[in-house]
């Protein structure tokens, strides 16, 4: 019998519920509080043109885990975490097309103590809210909720999906009282116009669950991935946004009082 199953809480959901996993990252420092570590699911409906983890939207790849196996992945890690208030962050490609098992992994960090963040476009497949998505609410602490972009037009441009899923997700959150970080990456030429951060603050602003937004500079680190995938990259010479344009665009943001990081 491994540590984690000798566990009082860890029954056959647990050990049975399996996950698609891309990859681990044991030690972050910005996807969440604290130091974190990073669980990279596989599978994504969204097909953005500056993905960064191209290799993650195959619904098919990845490695299989237990819920059991991956909290047990994590454990030897618990002291940094609680060390820097930092805890275990689920992204992806998506996680909410994972929900059942990132919800019994979640369950099981609970028990265990270690803060929970979801990095998610808040994409639900179908046109309601099932249990599992409750369910897994309950036992997430915090919510990473990446909006690409306010225009319905330029977000299935960007991504090839309707934002409307995203923008239901968080008025969810918002009546809920979950709380919420928002990221919006800014790539110039596609979701660095000033209308859209107003669009942005104006669709913010009723929300009293944001506690923080993360605008995130466009980079080039993940477009050697497109390439192994046999992929073309569209976004070859677009060239990171610069600062002066990071700072208009956190302007019309920061009117609404919250903290809001640019780099």
């Amino acid at each position: 019998m491994n540590t984690y199953e000798s566990l009082s809480y860890c029954h056959l959901d647990a050990r049975h519920m399996l996950g698609r996993v891309h990859s681990l990252d044991t030690f972050s420092a910005v996807d969440g509080p604290g130091t974190r570590s990073v669980v990279f699911l596989q599978g994504c409906m969204f097909r953005c043109l500056y993905c960064q983890n191209r290799d993650t939207w195959d619904m098919a790849g990845g490695t299989l885990y237990s819920a059991t196996e991956l909290i047990e992945e994590m454990l030897p890690y618990k002291g940094f975490m609680k060390a820097t208030g930092g805890g275990v962050t689920v992204s992806g490609g998506e996680p909410l097309l994972q929900r059942e098992f990132v919800r019994e992994f979640f369950h099981g960090l609970h028990y265990e103590g270690i803060h929970t963040a979801l990095d998610t476009n808040g994409y639900m497949p179908g046109s309601h809210y099932d249990g599992y998505l409750e369910k897994l609410l309950e036992h997430t602490d915090l919510i990473l909720l990446d909006i690409k972009h306010m225009d319905p037009v330029q977000h299935e441009k960007v991504t090839g999906m309707s934002n409307a899923p995203t923008l239901k997700f968080a008025r969810h959150l918002a009546e809920i009282g979950q709380a919420v970080w928002i990221r919006y990456v800014v790539v110039p030429g596609l979701t660095d116009q000033p209308e859209n951060a107003e669009a942005l603050a104006e669709f913010l602003s009723p929300m009293t669950n944001v506690q923080r937004i993360e605008l995130l500079p466009f980079h080039q680190l993940g477009a050697h991935k497109w390439q192994l995938m046999d992929d073309q990259y569209r976004l070859s010479g677009i060239q990171p946004p610069t600062p002066s344009r990071m700072r208009a665009l956190a302007e019309p943001l920061q009117s609404l009082n919250l903290t809001v990081t640019w780099a």
